[in-house]
This record gives structure tokens, sequence and C-alpha cells, in this order.
């Protein structure tokens, strides 16, 4: 895999991975900090890929840049420590959204965000605030064809940012059918949150279990086109996905959204987004947010917290007995 990902990999390409993984250039920072210590976690580690969308966005150098965007789970049995995360002797699951950006066909840029919250929670030892939505592991498209997208994406972009921009109208116009909901969004579509948020169905699921408490607490959310806070999109046929590192900046200024106290602080998010259609509506919206990265905006060390919360607890490698042992029988 190392050698791989060195062939893959620009030397001086810049990697941006999920707190508290860090920011680092080539191959190397990616295999030390990120995927050496998950494998060895999970020695029997998988990566299963369910979307994997690529396209031409107009910013970047020479006025356009090709990416490629990944969604999936890493899937292993959790035998040994991954950020001092105790392991459980299961299986378990982590879901990656990971962007590229190509160039002569070699990665130069990455934006990943690993859902670390995910494996905190199967290890019992997510240390913040429960949350509202569903825990699930997050599935594939209901389509079947995540790995298959294809065609012109460019009105299936257009639906999502034009729901965007719809969604902004609101808290600043107090009537939430000012976001026009239902002319975006399938009467059963699923919201995948990230772990600490958790999932949604239908608008009763997204409004509930995420959006009103997220826009309770920071109501002046701003999607603005500083160089900040650029984005780049793209999408194929039904599929369409967009990067942010960061794409949103707010302010903590109530309570009621992870539990967080009302600091009074700004903060950006980055956010790495994947949606589909069905009959001209989207039915499924898949959302990883760097909630760790969050947490440490506001001066809150999660995995401190968790590492208070563990002290009399076995956080060493487990060894699970062979299946063929006469006593396992």
């Amino acid at each position: 895999m190392a050698t791989a990902l060195r062939a893959l990999v620009a030397p001086d390409a810049l990697i941006q991975l999920c707190h508290p993984l860090g920011t680092g250039t080539g191959a190397d920072h990616l295999i030390e900090t990120a995927h050496a210590p998950l494998r060895a976690a999970m020695p029997d580690l998988e990566r299963r890929d369910m979307i994997v969308l690529a396209g031409t966005t107009p910013e970047g150098p020479g006025g356009s840049s090709d990416w490629v965007g990944c969604m999936g789970n890493y899937m292993g049995t959790f035998v040994a420590p991954f950020l001092d995360i105790p392991p459980t002797g299961h299986l378990a699951h982590m879901r990656y959204h990971e962007f590229y950006r190509l160039e002569a066909g070699r990665v130069v840029e990455m934006q990943a965000i690993w859902d670390i919250p995910e494996l905190m929670m199967q290890a019992g030892a997510w240390p913040m605030a429960p949350q509202l939505g569903k825990f699930l592991c997050t599935p594939a498209p209901l389509r079947g064809d995540g790995l298959r997208a294809s065609g012109d994406g460019q009105a299936t972009m257009d639906h999502v940012i034009a729901m965007l921009t719809d969604l902004c109208r609101h808290p600043g116009d107090p009537d939430p059918a000012v976001m026009q909901l239902e002319r975006y969004w399938h009467p059963r579509f699923n919201w995948y949150g990230p772990a600490g948020i958790g999932t949604g169905r239908g608008l009763s699921g997204f409004r509930h279990w995420h959006q009103i408490p997220f826009l309770r607490a920071m109501p002046d959310r701003k999607l603005d086109e500083s160089a900040e806070l650029a984005s780049h999109w793209f999408g194929q046929g039904p599929y369409v996905c967009e990067t942010g590192w960061p794409n949103m900046r707010l302010t903590v200024t109530h309570d009621g959204w992870l539990g967080i106290a009302p600091a009074g602080r700004e903060v950006t998010l980055r956010s790495l987004d994947f949606w589909v259609m069905e009959d001209g509506l989207i039915r499924e919206n898949w959302v990883l947010v760097d909630l760790l990265d969050l947490h440490a905006q506001l001066g809150v060390d999660v995995l401190a917290r968790m590492r208070e919360f563990n002290k009399a607890r076995n956080v060493g490698p487990i060894t699970v007995p062979s299946a063929m042992d006469p006593v396992a029988r």
C-alpha cells in the first residue's frame, strides 16, 4: 500500500486530514499519520467505496481543477487502540469522505474527513453529549449505482445549489416555509450526518435532529464567496458532491447544539458532502463535518476528555482466540 500511495501522491501534495490527524505534505504524512495507525488497529482493514465521482471545477490553477470524491466505510476487526480509542475485538466501521485533486495523473491535494466519533461510539468511549439522530453504519445509495455514476450532473448541481440558497434564507426570515423544503427534498429522504449528530429521515427528522438545534445555536451561518470558504462542486448524472475546507463560518451564540455552551466564538466548519436525486428530488444526502475540529476551535479537546474517562479501562491490544481452538467450539 505504501509503495502504491507514494507512486500516486505527488511529493509536495497538500494532505489535509481531519482533526487530530492534521495537515502535511506528501504520501508519508498520509501513511504515517493515518493509514498505518488505522491498519495497526484493524489488521484486516477493508476499504469499501460506495460513491466515487469525478469532475472538473472552474476553480484552481490555470482556471480549472480535476477532482475525484469518494464516500465509503473503513471496516475491520478493532483489536488495538486507534488515537487511544479502546479496541472492541469486534468488527468496526468508520465512514470516510475523501476528495483528491489531480494533476498529470497524480494527487496534488487531498481533503479527508474520517468519522472518528463513529468509532468512539462503537467503543463506548464517546465523551460528549448523546446525538439526537439515529446511529447506524451508513449505507450505500439506494439506487445501487454509486460506483457507476455517469452523465452530465449540471441539473443535479443546480438543484442542490438552489436548495442551499433557499435554505440560507432561514433563520434570517423566521418562517421555515421560506426554505421551500418540499420543493427540493424527497418525502422519504435520508440525511446521513456525522456521528455526534446522527441520521434523520424526511423533513421531520432533518429539522428536529439537526437543523433546528444547529440554527438555534448559530443563527448567523455564512456561506460567502471568500477565498477561505471556497468550495469545489462537481457531479455526474443524479449525483453531486462538494468539498469545503472550510465552507461555512458561524458564531456559537446560543445553547442547544451538541451540548455546546454558547461561547460567543466564531468558528469555521469543514464539510464534505454528497447528494443523489430521485424523481427530480434529493433522495439521500451524506454529510461529514469535522466535529473534533469544531470542538477544538472552542477550546475542547474531545480526545483528551475521552482519555480521562478511560483511565481505569484497559485500552491495550486485544487477542481474539482462534475459532479453531477446541475451547472456542
